[in-house]
């Protein structure tokens, strides 16, 4: 089937254009993750976006408003991680494997008071990005210019956290309002990238482009572009691959990441 005729469908418009803004997001976030070694942060809320999915199916919300119905809930628990990582003195992996196992008992017990794991609910879990509908794109849009515009204007003070907090605090930045602004911020890219990665695949948007773009990479900024371009690559890539392959796309995203990183990896080893 021609480019040109695949692109003539409007979910295969949609699924490009929110598939885009997702992956540029992941990276953008991913970077600052991994570098400040909170990456597993997504998967972690990932799990909790499945028990307040799991919440708001058991209540028959409209599936169109299940992403943003799901927003206020996961913020709250990108918080409970950080409240618990600097009240409890637990470090950080810790809080995140706590938050992610109460968010996935959770969902499974009311999964199954809801009557089981229904196609509404694996389309959650698994994505289902050739199914966004336009509100969806319109709100995956909204939330990438929010999660965009916050990056802007913060970005310094989120580099600086990233390799010398005591540094940054010393020099009067406000390092607790900036790590909850980071979490918030991966939060609402996680309930963004739910119908597109689904719950269980989110974590790998957020780190294949990020440790990608390290493998070659020579600056901050240029790690920022390499991961950006690295994860449209695999978004775009994926679908088409899954649409043509009639395979499911979060899966093949996975796995055009990880080919990208064997890639760099072996890139940077030919040039040590």
């Amino acid at each position: 089937m021609p480019i040109t005729e695949i692109l003539s469908y409007g979910f295969m418009q949609r699924a490009l254009i929110a598939g885009t803004l997702v992956a540029v997001l992941c990276a953008i976030l991913g970077v600052f993750l991994v570098l400040r070694r909170l990456s597993l942060i997504g998967d972690g809320l990932a799990h909790v976006t499945f028990g307040s999915v799991a919440v708001l199916l058991l209540t028959r919300v409209g599936a169109q408003s299940v992403s943003l119905a799901a927003i206020p809930l996961v913020m709250l628990a990108s918080l409970g991680i950080l409240r618990l990582t600097d009240k409890a003195r637990i470090y950080g992996d810790t809080a995140i494997g706590i938050v992610s196992s109460l968010g996935i008992a959770s969902g499974v017990v009311l999964a199954s008071m809801a009557g089981g794991f229904n196609v509404d609910l694996f389309s959650y879990l698994f994505g289902s990005i050739l199914a966004i509908s336009p509100m969806e794109t319109w709100i995956a849009a909204a939330l990438f210019l929010i999660v965009l515009v916050a990056i802007a204007l913060y970005y310094h003070d989120l580099f600086a956290i990233i390799f010398d907090e005591e540094l940054a605090r010393s020099s009067g930045i406000r390092v607790a309002a900036i790590n909850r602004l980071l979490v918030l911020l991966t939060a609402l890219t996680v309930v963004l990238a739910m119908k597109v990665m689904g719950i269980m695949l989110i974590s790998a948007l957020l780190i294949f482009p990020a440790v990608t773009a390290l493998q070659v990479a020579r600056g901050f900024r240029s790690t920022i572009v390499i991961a950006a371009v690295c994860a449209v690559v695999s978004v775009v890539g994926g679908i088409f691959v899954s649409f043509v392959a009639n395979l499911p796309t979060g899966g093949v995203i996975v796995l055009v990441n990880a080919v990208l990183f064997v890639a760099a990896y072996a890139f940077r080893r030919c040039k040590e």
